[in-house]
């Protein structure tokens, strides 16, 4: 079985269809979104309805942070982040809302774990960015593989049977087998906003059958997704991050 892996996605148009049409391209079976559709981007409404019509599909889609501050606090976001959620709330209906409310912060099937931030503490929102916090993730997730976002910057990490843990930036459409002899903790990336100077959308492909992981960049209209934002008076940084991928 395929299943596309998105996250991220925060209110971005182009960049979610742009991904979702490279993703039936490729004859994926599932789809599994990591949560964050809200937030930065122009279009929250478009991307909730899109991603409730996944669910009724099938797919599984978990909440972020910035989807549980649509009706919850805002208060620990980031003054640019915090503006673009206040902006959001008021373009969603009572029933997009709701939806963004009702989403489960995690998901397991077998031995894998679907999460937004991290295993450990899944509603405390904290980043997995380098190899220490990748072990505090391995040392209390009893998962074999677990696939995250948040972080907007794609990276695997792995753990050996010794406990030694590393890491790599993965290449865009290589095969990475995901061997039964270490753990793993795969940071996708954002579809909707890329930080790694790359402004192409990340998601990943999981093949549940050959137990491997291909990353994909896809390039899309990120420069209508960005004069999108500023016609809508958001913070002009927040276009910016769509030209230039950071």
């Amino acid at each position: 079985m395929l299943i596309a892996l998105l996250t991220d996605i925060h209110g971005n148009r182009e960049a979610f269809s742009a991904v979702l049409a490279h993703a039936r391209a490729l004859s994926v079976d599932r789809f599994i979104l990591l949560g964050d559709y809200v937030g930065y981007g122009a279009d929250p409404a478009w991307v909730v309805d899109t991603v409730r019509t996944l669910v009724d599909e099938g797919a599984v889609a978990l909440m972020g942070n910035h989807d549980d501050a649509i009706d919850g606090s805002d208060e620990d976001m980031n003054p640019i982040a915090r503006e673009a959620i206040r902006w959001t709330r008021g373009q969603l209906g009572m029933e997009q809302r709701a939806f963004l409310a009702d989403l489960p912060l995690i998901h397991e099937e077998g031995n894998v774990l679907y999460v937004h931030a991290n295993g450990f503490a899944p509603r405390g929102w904290h980043y997995i960015t380098d190899v220490i916090e990748a072990t505090r993730h391995f040392s209390r997730i009893e998962a074999h593989i677990t696939f995250c976002g948040h972080v907007h910057v794609p990276m695997l990490y792995h753990m050996s049977t010794t406990a030694k843990v590393g890491s790599f930036s993965p290449v865009s459409d290589n095969e990475i087998p995901l061997l039964p002899t270490r753990t793993w903790l795969a940071v996708i990336g954002a579809v909707g906003q890329p930080r790694d100077s790359v402004p192409a959308a990340n998601y990943a492909v999981y093949d549940t059958a050959q137990q491997s992981l291909r990353y994909f960049r896809v390039p899309y209209d990120n420069m209508t997704a960005a004069r999108k934002v500023r016609e809508a008076g958001l913070p002009d940084i927040l276009a910016q991050r769509l030209e230039e991928g950071r």
